[in-house]
C-alpha cells in the first residue's frame, strides 16, 4: 500500500505517519508543525489563507498569527527551505506549497534511509504521559482564579518528580484554560495518553476538589474522585491526588514517598495566596517586560514573606525579579551592583531553606550566570535536574551559551521545546543565539525573528538579531534591528552596556559575539 508523500530533495514526508525523514534520519518537528505541513501539502498549488489554517489547525483554541508563523518557520528549517522556494509566503494572503506532490511506497523510502527514533507527538507515548488541564474555578469569584491555577501547578510539580512519567509543561496545558475541549483532541495535540481535568470550589474555610483521569485515545474515564476538606488539610489532599494518579499511570513503580513541593506549609494561607498572585504577575512581566508588572510581583512577594519568612518559593521568585531588573533597562536597578547582590542573597537563601527544591537551584544558577560564574551556574542547573529529571528551565540554555557549550545548549533547549509545544518565546531566542555561536547564522535568523515577534520589548533579542544580520552581511536589516535596541534603550552602547552584561567563558566566543554587534552599527561608546 502506498502512502502520500512529498519529496523535497533528500527529504521524504510521510503524511500518514506524520514523519519527516532525511539523510541523517528523523527530523525534529513538533506535532502542530506536522499538522501545518500536512495541511499545506494536501492543498499544494493553491494559496491557503492564514485564517483558514488557524481555523483548521487550532479549531477549539484561540491563538495568534505568531503560532502559525512559528510552525511555518520550523517546517522550513526542517526541509532546508530557508530561501522559501518550497513554502512561499504570499503577502497579505497566506502560504503556498510550490512543489510537486507525489505518491510513493513509503516503506521502500524508509528502508533506503537511516531511521532514528521519532521526536514527533507519537514519541511521547513511549512512556506514560499526562497533561494536567487547568481546573475550573467554581467559586464564582474571579479573584480565585490564581488559587485554582496554583493547585494545578503544584500537582504538575509533584508528578514531574517521577522520572517514569512524562508530564506536559504548564504553558502547554494552560492553553486550554476556559475552553470547551475534547480530551481526545488534547491527547492528539499534546501527544499524551492521559488527561487530568477537574474543578475547585472554595467557600470560607472549606474546599472541594473534583478530579477525573481520562484516557485520551478513547475519552473513557479511568478514575474520578471528590475531596471535601478544610483548608488546613489542603496539602494532604494534594499529596493524595498525586499518589493516586501515579499509581494509575505507573503501577510498576514501587510506592515511594513524594517529597512535598514546598519546604513546609506556609504559616497561613495568606502567604500561599500572595505567592500565587506574585507568580501570575511575574509571568505577565515575562511577556510585557513592563516595570509595572515587575513591581506588582515584588510587592506581593513581600506580603508573602512578611507572613512566612521561611517560604523558599517566594524567595526564588523574588530573586528572579531582581535578576531581571539588573539585566533589563527598566529603572535604577539596571546594572546596579547592589541589585545583583540582592538577587544572589535571595536565591542562596532559597537553596538554604529548601535544598531539595529544583526551582531554588535554577534561580541560583540564573544569578551566578549574570555574575559570570559560568561553571558554578551550570552546576546549579544540573543539580535542579538531578533533583527532578523532568525539570526544564530554558534559562539553562543561556547559561550554557555563555559557558562555551552552544551544542549542549541546543540539546537542552530543543528538549524543553519538545516537551512544551507552547514554549516561552525566550526559548526560541536562546536557541537562535546558540546557533549564532556555532556560526550557523542562517539557522539562527528565523529563530531570532520569531523571538522578537513574540517579545518585541526584549532588548537582548534585538541585539542578537542585529549581530546575526550583520554576520550575514545583511546590513540594512542589521541597522533596523539596531534601531529597535536604541528604541528600547536610547543610551545603549557596546562598551558601556553590553560589555557589562555579556562576558563569555572563552575569549574566542567573546570576540565572535562582539564582532557581530560592532558590524551591526550599534554605537561603540
Amino acid at each position: 500500500m502506498t502512502s502520500k508523500a512529498l519529496r523535497v530533495g533528500s527529504f521524504t514526508i510521510d503524511l500518514d505517519r506524520l514523519c519527516l525523514r532525511g539523510p541523517s534520519g528523523q527530523a525534529d518537528l513538533r506535532p502542530k508543525s506536522f499538522e501545518v505541513l500536512r495541511y499545506l501539502v494536501e492543498r499544494a498549488g493553491r494559496v491557503v489563507t492564514k485564517e483558514e489554517m488557524l481555523n483548521a489547525i487550532w479549531p477549539d483554541v484561540t491563538v495568534g498569527d505568531e503560532s502559525l508563523t512559528q510552525c511555518i518557520s520550523e517546517v522550513r528549517r526542517a526541509i532546508s527551505d530557508t530561501d522559501q522556494r518550497i513554502i512561499k509566503t504570499i503577502p497579505r494572503r497566506g502560504y503556498l506549497i510550490d512543489a510537486q506532490v507525489s505518491s510513493e511506497d513509503v516503506a521502500a523510502a524508509q528502508s533506503s534511509q537511516a531511521m532514528t527514533t521519532t521526536t514527533s507527538a507519537f514519541s511521547l507515548r513511549d512512556k506514560p504521559s499526562i497533561a494536567i488541564l487547568p481546573f475550573t474555578n467554581m467559586s464564582g469569584d474571579p479573584e480565585q482564579e490564581y488559587f485554582a491555577d496554583g493547585i494545578v501547578d503544584d500537582i504538575i510539580t509533584e508528578l514531574s518528580r517521577f522520572g517514569e512519567l512524562l508530564v506536559i509543561a504548564r504553558n502547554s496545558s494552560f492553553q486550554y484554560k476556559a475552553k470547551a475541549i475534547d480530551v481526545r483532541q488534547v491527547g492528539r495535540e499534546l501527544g499524551v495518553r492521559y488527561v487530568l481535568e477537574g474543578s475547585i470550589r472554595r467557600s470560607g474555610d472549606r474546599i472541594r476538589i473534583v478530579a477525573q483521569l481520562v484516557e485520551a485515545d478513547t475519552g473513557g474515564h479511568r478514575w474520578a474522585e471528590r475531596y471535601d476538606r478544610e483548608l488546613k488539610d489542603i496539602f494532604a489532599v494534594q499529596d493524595e491526588v498525586v499518589r493516586t494518579i501515579v499509581a494509575i499511570l505507573a503501577a510498576h513503580v514501587k510506592k515511594a514517598e513524594t517529597e512535598r513541593s514546598l519546604s513546609k506549609a506556609p504559616k497561613s494561607w495568606q502567604a500561599y495566596d500572595y505567592y500565587l498572585q506574585a507568580v501570575d504577575s511575574f509571568s505577565s512581566y515575562l511577556s510585557s517586560f513592563s516595570v509595572k508588572d515587575l513591581y506588582e510581583a515584588r510587592q506581593l512577594l513581600k506580603h508573602s514573606l512578611s507572613i512566612d519568612p521561611n517560604y523558599a518559593r517566594s524567595y526564588c521568585v523574588m530573586a528572579d525579579t531582581h535578576a531581571t531588573a539588573w539585566n533589563t533597562p527598566l529603572d535604577e536597578d539596571f546594572l546596579n551592583h547592589a541589585t545583583l547582590e540582592r538577587a544572589y542573597e535571595l536565591a542562596r537563601k532559597a537553596v538554604q531553606l529548601y535544598p531539595g527544591l529544583p526551582q531554588a537551584h535554577a534561580s541560583f544558577g540564573v544569578v551566578l550566570n549574570l555574575q559570570h560564574k559560568h561553571d558554578a551556574a551550570i552546576s546549579e542547573f544540573e543539580r535542579a535536574i538531578a533533583l527532578n529529571p523532568n525539570f526544564a528551565d530554558f534559562r539553562f540554555g543561556l547559561a550554557l551559551i555563555y559557558a562555551g557549550e552552544p551544542r549542549r545548549a541546543i540539546e537542552v533547549l530543543q528538549a524543553y521545546m519538545r516537551l512544551d509545544p507552547f514554549y516561552a518565546p525566550l526559548a526560541s531566542g536562546y536557541l537562535g543565539s546558540a546557533h549564532y555561536m556555532l556560526k550557523r547564522y542562517t539557522d539562527a535568523l528565523p529563530l531570532l525573528h520569531d523571538h522578537v515577534t513574540w517579545a518585541p520589548n526584549h532588548r537582548a533579542g534585538h541585539v542578537w538579531l542585529a549581530a546575526t544580520h550583520a554576520q550575514l552581511r545583511q546590513f540594512e536589516e542589521a541597522r533596523a534591528a539596531s534601531s529597535e535596541v536604541l528604541r528600547l534603550q536610547p543610551n545603549y552602547t557596546i562598551e558601556g552596556t553590553q560589555r557589562k552584561i555579556s562576558k563569555f567563558k572563552y575569549d574566542t566566543d567573546d570576540a565572535h559575539f562582539f564582532d557581530g554587534i560592532r558590524k551591526s552599527g550599534l554605537p561603540p561608546n
